[in-house]
């Protein structure tokens, strides 16, 4: 069965709409602050709210081998479409702290249905040169978490219930586009019954464990460097008296990881996934350490910093995706790959609120506190 060469332009495509409603209540937080102004930890209850809703997701439909035992396009398509009504929801919830938590936490779960099943589709397609697929894959990703931002900085005389009716159509697009397009990769096994003994038998090989934990590492620092981007632009404008519109360049960094994955995605075809994971992931780890100075930084070097660890704190998934799924038994890729996903996506939780607090407490400096994630992932998977 002959890959049809318009399937990954489509796949990024629907992966990028559909990813746009990870961050869209982050792109108008401020003004949904307003009406919880009692809250504490704001941000990072309503971002904890959507990944808690994604790591539930993820063990239901790895609990039950959903993407295995059933076809892939439809259970993306279908996970759109419920994660964008989620979505839709907030403008009817926002001024209930529960309703807005249960909305997020909804959109989290059905998101489980679209970002790893997104990359199964790609696996089922690519017996080779897979590195290279999910690096402009998990591209898209980063460009739809970025896009409410951009949304955000282009409709400032808008009401913000502008950016979720915009971001929920383009989930339901991106559905629409899958299930019509695209088909069932010809490499795709189908699953019987659930084995739960697959899920603790994955984690006996070395080299998916290493894999597995270079990921754990990655993903200590992503989420939260993509939640704290607003807010470091901030400090930064308040510590060196400078007016950088945070709307945009929020957009900007975190958009330019896009550019990371596909370099990643081409240098793994050289380098391999395992060197190009590894170097991607000691360069967010040096910019971990070097956001201490933040204060003392020119604009230029600032913006520099920013985008370069823009760029590299996401770089490295697609190659440890990859990782993941070269080792991972090929009759229940999806289930291992849904779950360490789902492992990686609890460990932003605790790391976003122990980050919170460090901030309120020590400000800026906080943020090295995401350099932790990198060493553990470097000395994790040194060796696969």
């Amino acid at each position: 069965m002959k890959r049809p060469f318009y399937l990954l332009p489509l796949v990024v495509v629907a992966q990028f709409a559909g990813t746009s409603l990870w961050f869209a209540v982050n792109a108008v937080m401020q003004t949904l602050e307003a009406f919880h102004p009692q809250t504490l930890a704001f941000m990072p209850t309503m971002t904890t709210a959507v990944q808690l809703g994604f790591v539930l997701g993820t063990l239901f439909y790895s609990y039950f081998s959903i993407a295995d035992r059933f076809s892939p396009v439809r259970i993306f398509m279908v996970s759109a479409a419920l994660a964008a009504s989620c979505n839709l929801s907030v403008l009817v919830s926002y001024q209930s702290l529960e309703g807005l938590f249960m909305a997020r936490l909804g959109v989290g779960f059905f998101l489980a249905g679209v970002y790893p099943v997104g990359m199964k589709i790609c696996s089922d397609w690519y017996e080779t040169g897979l590195g290279k697929a999910l690096g402009y894959l998990v591209g898209a990703l980063v460009l739809g978490t970025a896009f409410p931002y951009i949304l955000k900085s282009f409709s400032l005389s808008l009401p913000w219930q502008y950016v979720i009716i915009v971001t929920s159509g383009l989930a339901v697009l991106g559905g629409i586009v899958i299930g019509v397009f695209v088909k069932d990769g010809p490499f795709r096994r189908v699953a019987g019954r659930f084995n739960p003994a697959v899920l603790q038998d994955v984690f006996k090989n070395k080299a998916f464990r290493r894999s597995a934990f270079g990921y754990f590492g990655h993903m200590f620092e992503l989420y939260t460097f993509w939640a704290f981007v607003p807010v470091l632009i901030t400090s930064y404008n308040q510590l060196a008296h400078q007016n950088l519109p945070v709307p945009l360049f929020a957009f900007g960094i975190i958009a330019s990881g896009a550019l990371g994955c596909v370099l990643t995605g081409e240098l793994s075809l050289r380098w391999g996934s395992h060197q190009t994971a590894w170097f991607s992931l000691l360069i967010s780890c040096i910019c971990c350490g070097l956001c201490v100075f933040l204060p003392v930084y020119s604009v230029f070097f600032f913006l520099v910093l920013m985008f370069i660890w823009g760029i590299s704190v996401v770089g490295d998934s697609p190659q440890f995706s990859t990782l993941v799924s070269q080792n991972a038994p090929s009759d229940y890729r999806a289930t291992a790959l849904t779950l360490v996903t789902s492992i990686g996506f609890f460990i932003t939780i605790p790391s976003l609120y122990l980050t919170q607090w460090l901030f309120n407490a020590y400000g800026h400096i906080a943020l090295a506190v995401l350099g932790l994630g990198g060493v553990v992932g470097l000395v994790a998977s040194r060796r696969i």
